[in-house]
């Protein structure tokens, strides 16, 4: 195992959410990776940095401003703070805020250093007028439309292999040529009314490691051809595991470990950087959840 350089890591755990009792978003996993990572000698030349703050502006370059400012202000509705799965907080805005600096700064090391990772992140439900499945700010959206407005970026690759589609990254992507959306997810898992990214790709439930692996091979040489890519965001996921609570499908730990090798030997070939974010993982054991991410984390680490 060769490491060349220091990567950075971008932590939001220190911005907790106060969450009913028995809420089903996995706050502490968060925690729980960061920890596991600081434990290792493997990170010990990697350097973890607390998640900055979004500007406002650079959110409102994706979002409603309305949207935006109902966020700021505690102003949702009963109905818009359902459709989130949160309750609005002071806390549930400073992090979701966190979140899209993390993944922006995360973007400006990666084109320095090859590549970066955010150990939350992968917001991708966010719609540009509205939040849902418990994602405020679409983080990836806002990295890339901030990078492409500073000029450091051409073109994007958004990979998004949670095992939710990522609607929101769609909605706000369209028409913006210059950024390529891929979806690989459940076809029959939320969300219910999917919005067509530039190339999506559905499974049956239960679908495991062979038939999701080659088609992800597939995949990647198509949406690499399509989309000619200065920087690959790859949101991972840890929730299509054959143990997460509302996955559906049925990969194994092994096989997420190749699905995340195959991602960044693809981003290797292409010559470009990647920004990695976590997304969802709901296992019935968290221990699941932090595993699968944490490997994530040390492949993209092998990576660099």
């Amino acid at each position: 195992m060769c490491y060349i350089y220091s990567m950075n890591l971008y932590y939001s755990d220190t911005f907790e959410i106060p969450l009913p009792l028995g809420h089903r978003f996995p706050m502490p996993k968060f925690r729980l990776l960061r920890e596991r990572l600081r434990e290792m000698n493997e990170t010990e030349m990697h350097t973890f940095i607390e998640s900055p703050l979004a500007a406002l502006d650079t959110v409102e370059r994706v979002h409603a401003s309305l949207y935006v400012q109902q966020v700021i202000d505690g102003a949702l509705s009963a109905t818009e703070q359902r459709r989130i799965g949160i309750p609005w907080s002071a806390a549930f805005v400073e992090r979701a805020r966190r979140v899209c600096g993390a993944t922006t700064a995360a973007l400006t090391a990666a084109m320095n250093d090859g590549g970066a990772i955010h150990l939350a992140g992968g917001t991708h439900h966010a719609c540009r007028s509205h939040g849902e499945g418990y994602c405020v700010f679409n983080d990836v959206a806002v990295a890339a439309m901030d990078g492409r407005s500073r000029g450091i970026i051409r073109r994007a690759l958004v990979v998004d292999l949670d095992v939710h589609q990522g609607n929101g990254t769609a909605d706000i992507m369209t028409g913006e040529d210059w950024c390529y959306s891929f979806s690989m997810h459940g076809a029959k898992n939320y969300p219910f009314r999917k919005i067509p990214s530039d190339c999506d790709i559905e499974f049956a439930d239960g679908t495991q490691d062979d038939e999701y692996l080659s088609t992800l091979d597939t995949a990647l040489d198509f949406v690499s051809a399509a989309s000619r890519p200065d920087v690959v965001f790859y949101t991972s996921g840890a929730d299509a595991h054959e143990n997460d609570s509302i996955g559906r499908l049925a990969l194994t730990k092994a096989g997420l470990q190749e699905r995340d090798r195959m991602v960044f030997a693809r981003c290797r070939t292409l010559g470009v950087p990647f920004v990695v974010t976590m997304a969802g993982g709901y296992g019935r054991d968290i221990n699941d959840t932090v595993d699968i991410h944490y490997v994530t984390v040390m492949e993209a680490l092998k990576a660099s």
